[in-house]
């Protein structure tokens, strides 16, 4: 359905050229969920802004359904069915809920505003009318946003670490909105992220580091190895807790 074949991509950061990504080859299926972790600055962003076209890659293919997309533009991919969740979702001073979701769903007229936000947890009563502004929280933003991905209909939604800056209960909303929308619509999804919660919703988990795929395995594999860790009985309690960055100082 989507296929990554041999995708590199270097990027200028103003001194000398860096090679982010070193021949990545993926085939995601659809309808399922894929959960990409790995360390910091492994290539997970790199990869998924590749997907989307906000990289362009200096080598290799993106396929998707057969339709070579690799010099498409993020229009055009858009068109295609590709979606793209940024950490910091934008605001839009002077748009409310309703215009952001009615722009999503562009000639389609069939999308009911009020049951898109049913579908990620939000009353629309409340929200329809409110401006994208500063008076949002980051995770009413995300619910918010993953609304704009369902007007869309998308084939692939990829999220770049969706719990980043949101509270706790936000956080259980957010994977609760996840869980609704895999179970009700055919999109493939791609979620950037570290926390078990979310690892535990994956059909498989895609290990990148030093821009490479390291594994593809299993959530038990790597949930397991979270409650092993390394031994230390805070690390454990961290883990357990979400807390999955944490360093042992013992």
């Amino acid at each position: 359905m989507l296929e990554l074949k041999n995708l590199k991509l270097t990027i200028n950061d103003g001194v000398e050229p860096v090679q982010v990504l070193n021949g990545i080859n993926l085939q995601l299926e659809k309808k399922k969920i894929y959960v990409m972790t790995g360390p910091n600055g492994g290539g997970k962003t790199s990869i998924a802004k590749s997907i989307m076209g906000i990289y362009q890659p200096t080598g290799g293919q993106i396929i998707l359904d057969g339709e070579d997309i690799t010099n498409k533009s993020i229009t055009e991919r858009a068109r295609l069915g590709i979606g793209y969740a940024f950490q910091q979702p934008p605001r839009f001073k002077g748009l409310t809920v309703r215009d952001v979701l009615k722009l999503a769903a562009g000639s389609n007229n069939s999308i009911d505003e009020c049951d898109l936000l049913y579908d990620v947890g939000l009353c629309a009563q409340e929200y329809l009318n409110r401006e994208m502004n500063a008076t949002l929280s980051g995770g009413e933003l995300k619910r918010i946003e993953i609304a704009t991905l369902l007007a869309q209909n998308l084939k692939v939604a990829v999220f770049d670490e969706p719990e980043a800056g949101i509270d706790l209960w936000s956080f259980q909303k957010l994977t609760e909105t996840f869980e609704k929308m895999h179970r009700k619509f055919d999109t493939t999804m791609i979620i950037i992220s570290h926390q078990e919660r979310i690892l535990r919703l994956a059909d498989e988990v895609i290990l990148v580091t030093n821009g490479t795929i390291n594994e593809i395995t299993s959530r038990e594999k790597i949930l397991s190895g979270i409650e092993l860790t390394d031994g230390c009985s805070c690390r454990n309690n961290c883990s357990r807790e979400e807390l999955l960055n944490v360093e042992c100082d013992r």
